[in-house]
């Protein structure tokens, strides 16, 4: 029982600081503006990780690699101590055991982006409805566009009605069941 305990902890903590870190990945991919008061709490919440990692992962393409590579280590801790609590014989597997958990980690952390993707795309829809003027528009609109744009092209709008945030989400979830499952079946099947 304290096993699942711990187990829920560490995913819980380490998945909501690796949306963090994420977040703070794509904000600078996407050309979010950081005077904003969100993306100010994203960068104040994992600078005190980001930072000393830049001095071994440097930029690059004018993205920081850091947070990406950040984001990744946090999934692998995640992905080991779970399995580590599910009582897994690190011992036995030997060396190969390492590959598959990197490999893992990356899955998951993939998984994890779509997952942001949903939420965010959720989070637009809502606060169209309730409250555009808050802080937060600018940056989940930002974040979100890249996604949404290319599929207005192809989906009409019926009746002034966007439906590409139900297209976005039935997409995201066919990526989620077909190739990253596949991805991850299949790194298990190597072990």
């Amino acid at each position: 029982m304290i096993e699942a305990a711990l187990k829920f902890l560490i995913q819980t903590l380490g998945n909501l600081f690796a949306i963090a870190v994420l977040l703070r990945f794509m904000m600078q991919l996407f050309r979010v503006p950081f005077r904003n008061p969100f993306a100010q709490f994203i960068v104040a919440l994992t600078d005190f990780a980001v930072k000393p990692l830049r001095r071994v992962v440097p930029g690059l393409w004018g993205l920081d690699w850091a947070c990406l590579v950040l984001a990744w280590l946090v999934e692998l801790v995640v992905v080991t101590a779970g399995y580590w609590l599910d009582g897994f014989p690190f011992a036995l597997a030997g060396g190969k055991i390492w590959p598959v958990m990197m490999g893992l980690a990356a899955v998951k952390l993939l998984s994890l982006t779509v997952y942001l993707v949903i939420g965010l795309t959720l989070i637009r829809a809502v606060l169209s409805w309730v409250n555009s003027d808050t802080p937060l528009v600018p940056v989940v609109y930002t974040l979100t566009e890249p996604f949404l744009r290319p599929l207005r092209r192809v989906v009409p709008m019926i009746s002034n009605i966007d439906l590409t945030p139900l297209v976005l989400f039935i997409l995201c979830q066919l990526v989620l069941m077909v190739p990253l499952l596949a991805l991850e079946r299949a790194l298990l099947g190597s072990l």
